[in-house]
């Protein structure tokens, strides 16, 4: 059985996090399975469930949120946890310090992520950082972006991923043989 690792991605970069997180769970003795959203079709095969989406206009992507409501029984039975991933991670931006420090106090948790968290009854949520490319602004986002100091490139932080992945393994207490492989000795 193991574990899901759900996302929904617009230009790859939650498919990154998405896969760095099967990654870092197998390797903490985890059997994980990455899938996009819309090719999952039974959620009950798994122990516990990761559900990640890329944030556009301060939402989840419509693919996203619509796998979570159309699934929410099922996923109420499981160990579930969220993540996002945007311009402004928990602890990483692709903005400077001070503007990320008040773009975090602004943002708060939204209305939707606490929906989905009280639907899901999920174990936790994590905001990431992810890789922006200037193509995929619009100018006047361009122009936003850059005038709050912006930067382009890959700003997700691996490290603070890989200790969110070592936080879930610890909850799900390989040891009990949840996610676990099987023992072949």
């Amino acid at each position: 059985m193991g574990i899901l690792v759900a996302y929904a991605t617009d230009h790859g970069s939650t498919q990154g996090v998405a896969d760095r997180i099967a990654c870092r769970s197998r390797s903490r003795g985890i059997v994980a399975e990455v899938r996009e959203v819309s090719e999952v079709a039974d959620v009950m095969k798994y122990e516990a469930i990761v559900i990640g989406s890329a944030i556009h206009g301060g939402k989840w992507l419509a693919v996203a949120r619509q796998f979570a409501d159309r699934k929410a029984a099922a996923l109420r039975e499981r160990p579930v946890w969220l993540f996002s991933v945007s311009t402004l991670g928990d602890d990483e931006s692709m903005f400077p310090a001070w503007i990320a420090k008040r773009l975090r106090a602004w943002r708060g948790q939204t209305s939707e992520l606490a929906e989905l968290r009280m639907l899901l009854h999920s174990r936790g949520h994590r905001n990431f950082a992810g890789a922006i490319t200037r193509s995929q602004w619009t100018v006047t986002g361009r122009v936003f972006f850059l005038a709050l100091g912006g930067r382009y490139g890959d700003h997700r932080n691996w490290s603070a991923i890989d200790a969110w992945t070592d936080s879930i393994a610890a909850q799900l207490q390989v040891g009990s043989g949840i996610g676990a492989r099987p023992d072949m000795s």
